[in-house]
């Protein structure tokens, strides 16, 4: 069970980094209707956050934590 589930967290984690990437890419080379802008910056400011979440888990601490925890249990 722990390895589908760390397979999901990698996809999905993945799968909001790449997404992340294109709207910025979006962001940069496609002019916007001025209807659209705020929108899109929510959208923008949601996948930024994301991706903060991201970072810190698989580079923070709180996947070291999982980790012990996983080891602790498996003794």
């Amino acid at each position: 069970m722990s390895r589908a589930k760390d397979i999901y967290m990698y996809v999905l984690g993945g799968l909001i980094s790449v997404g992340f990437f294109f709207v910025l890419v979006l962001l940069i080379y496609k002019p916007m209707p001025a209807d659209n802008r705020d929108i899109f910056y929510l959208i923008v400011g949601a996948l930024i956050s994301f991706e903060g979440v991201i970072i810190n888990y698989f580079f923070g601490s709180s996947r070291g934590s999982a980790e012990k925890s996983e080891i602790i249990k498996n003794l």
